[in-house]
């Protein structure tokens, strides 16, 4: 037995990844009496505090690669809310997901970070951020006043967009990813959002494209009907919906997916009651993994500023994304897709949650832009 019952033989192997002092890294081997069989060093500890909403969570997925150039021995450990723990799931570049409750703040409390990147501008991530032990904490902060502060130069211009609407609304050019990695202190190279399938999903995808009549070669379109209830004026009308999907159906050459959470529900049933066995109805209460799931067949997808359209982003799909009350100039579709805005509307973006101007925003939405530009797509391919 080692001389000392808090230390193992090797000091390494309080260092290394694999080693949970729970049971045995290997079946066969003894790591606190015999040292590391297979070591695999922790390296630079950075903790990412992200408890926005789910789409934000997708976006954030963007600067891994990026802090994974910037410090390639490391171990990432991420803090979300429970709705977004299963995006972060089955991806190579974190080592652990916490959820934000209290069995989280207990262990966090008694861990030591070098890095914690905090992404919220919110009292309860910053609360978060200036409670737990860090080198160094980039990103936002509260001060003794419960105010929201930036705690590097690099988080400065992120802060001022929060500050200043002229600058949010008007002036800024920049992508979400673009000044997120400024805030982290990251070289910025439009690095994409990570998402992966665990095998189990993959072959659930191509059963349920079986169950559904869906092939390889069929064109599909997905609509994302609506968007979470923080902010319901995102949503287009059912009316236009309908115009849409009556338009698609028209051209005999489409098949078309609702898709959509729990929010969605009663939406996507007026859909599919009004277009009777002419489109597929997916599932909106079987979690954020199949409503992935759901999501990776259709090739184009169509949207409002929403997760949905951040989940086809992360799923690589042609986005024909329209925009109103939010900034458009801070969405990166990767060359896959085009942003439909109200040119010329003075009131927009406003991020207001309820609309003096009967949302003329909405109501400017090109529909037969889109339908245009979804069979452009499709004939190039």
């Amino acid at each position: 037995m080692s001389t000392n019952p808090n230390k193992p033989k090797d000091p390494k192997v309080l260092s290394c990844k694999n080693f949970n002092g729970y049971k045995p890294c290997f079946a066969d081997h003894n790591c606190w009496e015999n040292g590391c069989k297979s070591y695999n060093p922790v390296g630079t500890r950075i903790l990412i505090i992200n408890l926005d909403a789910m789409g934000d969570v997708l976006m954030t997925t963007a600067q891994l690669p990026g802090i994974k150039r910037k410090y390639p021995e490391s171990t990432i450990y991420w803090v979300t809310l429970k709705n977004a723990t299963g995006l972060l799931q089955n991806n190579p570049y974190i080592d652990r997901v916490f959820q934000f409750d209290y069995e989280s703040d207990l262990i966090l409390s008694q861990m030591s970070f070098d890095i914690i990147l905090n992404v919220d501008k919110s009292t309860r991530s910053g609360a978060l951020t200036m409670k737990l032990n860090a080198n160094e904490k980039l990103g936002f902060g509260i001060n003794d006043n419960g105010k929201i502060i930036p705690l590097n130069e690099g988080a400065q211009y992120n802060y001022q967009l929060g500050m200043d609407d002229n600058l949010k609304f008007r002036i800024n050019k920049r992508t979400g990813q673009d000044y997120l990695a400024e805030t982290f202190n990251l070289d910025y190279r439009n690095d994409e959002y990570v998402f992966n399938f665990t095998d189990d999903e993959l072959i659930f995808i191509d059963e349920y494209k079986s169950n559904i009549g869906i092939s390889n070669t069929d064109k599909v379109i997905g609509f994302n009907t609506g968007c979470s209830l923080l902010f319901p004026n995102k949503k287009m009308t059912l009316e236009q919906h309908a115009i849409l999907i009556e338009r698609f159906l028209a051209l005999k050459e489409y098949k078309i997916m609702l898709l959509g959470g729990p929010e969605d529900s009663e939406r996507n049933e007026f859909l599919a009651k009004q277009f009777d066995g002419r489109v597929i109805n997916t599932p909106t209460n079987d979690g954020v993994r199949k409503g992935a799931c759901y999501e990776s067949i259709p090739q184009v997808i169509i949207t409002g500023d929403s997760f949905g359209m951040h989940l086809a982003i992360a799923l690589k799909k042609f986005v024909i994304a329209w925009f109103g009350l939010s900034c458009w100039t801070e969405i990166e579709l990767y060359g896959r897709g085009v942003k439909l805005f109200p040119e010329g509307l003075f009131c927009a973006p406003c991020w207001k949650k309820v609309c003096p101007y009967n949302l003329e925003c909405i109501q400017m939405i090109d529909l037969e832009r889109i339908v245009n530009e979804t069979v452009s797509f499709f004939n190039r391919k």
